[in-house]
Formats: C-alpha cells, structure tokens, sequence
C-alpha cells in the first residue's frame, strides 16, 4: 500500500486478515436431553402408619363421644325444662284452683253480704215507715159489760187509722158511730130501749152483733174526726181488747166529713 500523502512512504504489507462479510447466523434450536430422574425408592410398609390410624380412630372416638355428649346434654337439658315447665303448669293449676276456690268463697260472701244488705234496706225502710207511721196501743186492758144496760165506749182519734181487735168471754155486740149516731140512741135509750139494742139500732158506720171476736181496721177517721167505738151485750162478759192506732192523716176530708 502506497501512502500518497507528501513525505509518504511505502508501507510494507502486514498480515491483516481478509475482512469478508459474513452471513447472519441463525439461532440454532439445541434440544436437551431430558434430565435424569432420581430414582424412586420403593415405600415399605412404614413405622407411623399404625400410630397414625389409631390417632385417627381416637379422634374419631373423641369426636363420636364429645357429639353424644352434647346429644345428652341437649336431652337433659330438654328433660330438665320440660320437667321444669311441667312444675310450673302445675303450680300454676294449683294456684288457678286456689284462686277459684277463693273466687268462690267471696261470691258467697258477697251473696250473703247482699242478703245482709237487702234484710238491713228493709229492716230501715220498716223503720222509717214506723217513724213516719208509729203505730200506738191505747187500750189494752180487759174491762166487764155488766148486763143489757151498761156499754163501753171509746173515741176513735183523727188522722189515725182505728185497729179494732178484741175478744170477748160472751156474746158482743160492736158498733162505730158518727155522733150524731150516738146522739139517737141516747135517744132510744131515753125512750126505755137497751143500751144492748139502741147502740146497734140507731145508725152506724160499721158494726158486728152477737160476736166474741171481732178484727177490723177503720180507716174512716184518717180524715175525719166523728167517730166513736160502742161495745154492749146481753149479759154480763169480759173484754180483752188489743186496740192501736196508726198515724196516717188524709190528704183530704174521709167519712162523714166529706162536704
């Protein structure tokens, strides 16, 4: 090779290879052999399998008691509640029996308290009737008629009722009269007739002959006061009287007293 630049020279030739282009190289697909594998032991029968079965079959029996454990603890327990809750149903039935046995005994003494109350109610209202409607005894004491001509006799009061009630020993005769009945027969008696017959003959209210008993209540002279009681007999007998009055005054005029 020539250098032709000035002060030049000749270079001698040195080995240098001859640059070539080369063609790509293409990735070569190396295949490995596949690895060698251990090799495998056979297994044997081992040390720990039994040790390992009956740890399984202790589980098993743990697991198998600890869930009938449970089972009867579940039972006792629903055993112990439902005889719990058969404890209370009867302690309640008893207490339900006591209460309608008690419930009863007050019905009865409410009943009774009732009755009570209703006798009291009437009790006061006989009471207060009385109170507003005393009723008074006033003759009471056994006299003698002493024949044909003799008489008793007695006012019967206003604003009263007259409870005539009275037996004799013989025969009786009883008659009310107005006065102005009784004024006829002093009349009759004054022209010669009996007290026995003109105080029976001469007008009257009311009257009863020949009885030994007579029973009447006159309510004439609630509202009137005109009137008189005569008692005569034939011969002579015994009265027992048991004669009251009643206060029970009128709103208006009664008997002879009305206008």
């Amino acid at each position: 090779m020539i250098d032709e630049t000035p002060g030049g020279g000749i270079m001698t030739p040195t080995h240098v290879d001859q640059l070539t282009e080369t063609p790509p190289l293409e990735p070569e697909i190396v295949t490995l052999p596949p690895a060698p594998s251990a090799p495998r032991r056979s297994r044997g029968p081992s040390a720990w399998a039994p040790m390992f079965e009956m740890r399984e079959r202790r589980w098993w029996t743990v697991a198998l008691a600890a869930t009938l454990l449970i089972s009867a603890g579940g039972v006792g327990l629903l055993y112990l509640d439902d005889t719990g809750n058969q404890a209370t149903i009867r302690s309640l039935t008893t207490e339900n029996e006591q209460l309608r046995g008690h419930s009863q005994i007050l019905q009865d003494q409410l009943r009774t308290t009732e009755q009570n109350l209703n006798s009291t109610m009437g009790e006061l209202e006989r009471t207060k009737a009385e109170l507003e409607h005393p009723t008074v005894t006033i003759w009471n004491v056994p006299q003698e008629i002493k024949g044909a001509n003799a008489w008793l006799e007695g006012n019967v009061p206003d604003t009263f009722t007259y409870h005539l009630h009275v037996t004799s020993t013989g025969p009786m005769s009883v008659s009310i009269l107005t006065l102005q009945n009784y004024a006829a027969a002093n009349v009759c008696m004054d022209q010669g007739g009996t007290a026995n017959y003109c105080m029976h003959h001469s007008g009257s209210a009311i009257g009863w002959l020949n009885k030994t008993s007579v029973d009447y209540d006159f309510h004439l002279a609630e509202g009137c006061a005109d009137y008189v009681a005569v008692f005569t007999s034939p011969t002579t007998i015994t009265l027992r009287p048991n004669v009251s009055v009643t206060y029970q005054p009128a709103s208006s005029a009664t008997g002879t007293c009305v206008a």
